[in-house]
């Protein structure tokens, strides 16, 4: 659907990629989905935004241990992780970088939130709503309820 390859998509590039596609809406449809998948109101839908707007709805069950593992980590409970949040709750000893001295323990836990971090705002904090956005990507992958819960209960020690 990215005919200019900028890695997003305008509203002449998306219509055009619903018909490519056999997705018969009017015009004015069409526009209307894309308002609802252009999250950041620029006038395109980026890869994320895109890739965001495909993924199936979560059960309550993984809403729900993806909250619990927020909780966890957001120890002083005000909705957002930050290095402060992670000293006492991960440990940070193992990683190769941390071992060999080339990192410190905050580059370390700055490495860990940036992946749970939104893409368009890197600040080093880890908003409820960018957690769950991450854990909803790695959900679209997994079939089984049981199996994702299982995994995250695992995974935070839940």
């Amino acid at each position: 659907m990215d005919d200019d390859g900028s890695r997003s998509l305008d509203l002449q590039e998306f219509i055009k990629g619903l018909a490519d596609y056999g997705v018969v809406v009017s015009r004015e449809e069409a526009r209307q989905i894309f308002t609802l998948c252009d999250k950041d109101g620029s006038g395109s839908i980026n890869f994320n935004e895109f890739l965001e707007n495909l993924r199936p709805p979560m059960s309550s069950a993984r809403i729900s241990v993806i909250g619990q593992a927020f909780k966890k980590l957001d120890r002083t409970g005000d909705g957002v992780v930050t290095v402060e949040d992670l000293r006492g709750v991960y440990n940070c000893s193992q990683h190769p970088k941390y071992k060999s001295g080339e990192w410190t323990e905050e580059q370390v836990f700055l490495t860990f939130l940036s992946s749970f971090d939104s893409p368009n705002d890197k600040d080093g904090k880890v908003t409820q709503e960018e957690f769950m956005n991450y854990y909803s990507g790695v959900s679209a992958s997994i079939d089984s309820d049981g199996y994702f819960v299982t995994m995250m209960q695992n995974a935070w020690k839940l």
